[in-house]
């Protein structure tokens, strides 16, 4: 009898390319002596943070060889497993405060409680606190599982409470390969939009299966390159801003609709009806969690920009150094615009460009702080245009 394919090994199957991180929980799931009660994972985004957690979880949860339960826990249907994955700026005090809560109930059918952590890095410092003491005294059977990108991501109090695990960072080969393998995409696309997403696999996908997604970057990129004065940077910024909002309301409102629909049927209101005073501040508290959601969605969008205007300016970095090629092949993330790439290099210094690559990283901690994107687009661009900080 032939072995499952990779693919559909239960719990630890749909982890990709991270062998050591597995051998790590698997061996921790398997020995109770070697388990720890709080555990960092930690990566770069798209490694799988949140796929190697839930079959920690499913390992954890189920009894050895109980495929069917560990699949009710990677579906995150489990009532010993509880997910929280905000889809919003920031983790909220009650969030944690909810987490705090059910992480001292017993397990109700599984041998272990637990509770993942997906955006670690979102929690404020106060939220952060909420969950020190769960984390310095939780109950036998509890397992805390936290994800984020690095652990410098969380207060040091955390970090003192914690495993970390890190993930390694795939090579784009391997992601392109894994890309093509999912979705069909031919070789070339899957190997750019591996390369393009820097080998962020949900991305990289995104980007292999939606043309429109790939003519975006590409457009945006370009314009970026074609800043010339202030005039310039305001319209740039102003379209990339208005790219990234479409892209958001694309994403959710069909799931806002639904959701506001679901509600309204739950709380028994007819199709077309007013809404009852009794229940409008339900409706409202759904408003104002998707309005949330959807600045989330903004935020991320331009975050990605930023992405990608990183990749560019570091590939002209890399040309004003000479280092373009490794064993033989090119290194340049946008080598489809080499012609560009070399134009920028040329006409800058290097200290130039090292200007533009730390307001870019300014103006990541700027959105964080909530200033308005347009703003900070516009800050950053007009930098691109004259190599001087505003």
């Amino acid at each position: 009898m032939q072995a499952a394919p990779p693919e559909q090994v239960v719990p630890w199957g749909a982890v990709w390319g991270q062998p050591d991180a597995v051998a790590q929980f698997q061996a921790a799931a398997s020995d109770p002596d070697s388990l720890a009660h709080a555990w960092l994972i930690t990566g770069p985004p798209g490694s799988g943070r949140s796929t190697l957690a839930a079959a920690f979880a499913a390992a954890l949860i189920a009894e050895p060889g109980d495929e069917a339960t560990m699949r009710q826990v990677i579906a995150r249907t489990h009532p010993d497993v509880t997910v929280l994955r905000t889809e919003q700026v920031i983790i909220r005090i009650d969030e944690a405060r909810q987490l705090v809560e059910r992480a001292y109930f017993a397990p109700s059918l599984g041998r272990y409680r637990v509770i993942i952590v997906e955006d670690a890095d979102r929690m404020a410092e106060r939220t952060s606190n909420v969950l020190l003491k769960a984390l310095e005294e939780p109950p036998e059977r509890t397992v805390w599982v936290l994800c984020a990108p690095s652990d410098a991501d969380l207060l040091p109090t955390i970090r003192s409470r914690v495993r970390v695990v890190r993930l390694r960072e795939p090579d784009v080969a391997d992601v392109a390969a894994l890309i093509a393998q999912r979705t069909g995409a031919d070789p070339v696309t899957a190997e750019q939009s591996a390369r393009h997403a820097q080998r962020h696999i949900g991305m990289a996908q995104r980007l292999a299966t939606d043309a429109e997604a790939r003519a975006r970057r590409d457009l945006t990129l370009r314009a970026a390159i074609s800043v010339r004065s202030v005039g310039d940077a305001v319209d740039v910024a102003g379209r990339i801003v208005q790219a990234a909002t479409d892209d958001a309301k694309a994403l959710t409102v069909e799931r806002d609709e639904a959701e506001r629909e679901s509600l309204k049927r739950t709380l028994g209101i007819a199709e077309g009806a007013a809404i009852p005073t009794a229940v409008r501040a339900q409706i409202n508290a759904l408003e104002e969690d998707q309005k949330r959601r959807a600045t989330r969605s903004l935020r991320d969008g331009i975050d990605r920009v930023l992405t990608d205007l990183q990749s560019l300016y570091r590939d002209v970095l890399m040309i004003q150094f000479g280092r373009i090629e490794a064993a033989g092949e090119s290194i340049l993330i946008n080598r489809e615009m080499d012609t560009d790439l070399r134009g920028l290099a040329g006409a800058w210094s290097p200290q130039r460009t090292l200007v533009v690559l730390d307001e870019i990283a300014r103006t990541r901690r700027n959105l964080e702080q909530n200033v308005a994107p347009t703003l900070a687009l516009e800050s950053l661009l007009i930098t691109v245009s004259s190599g001087r900080t505003p």
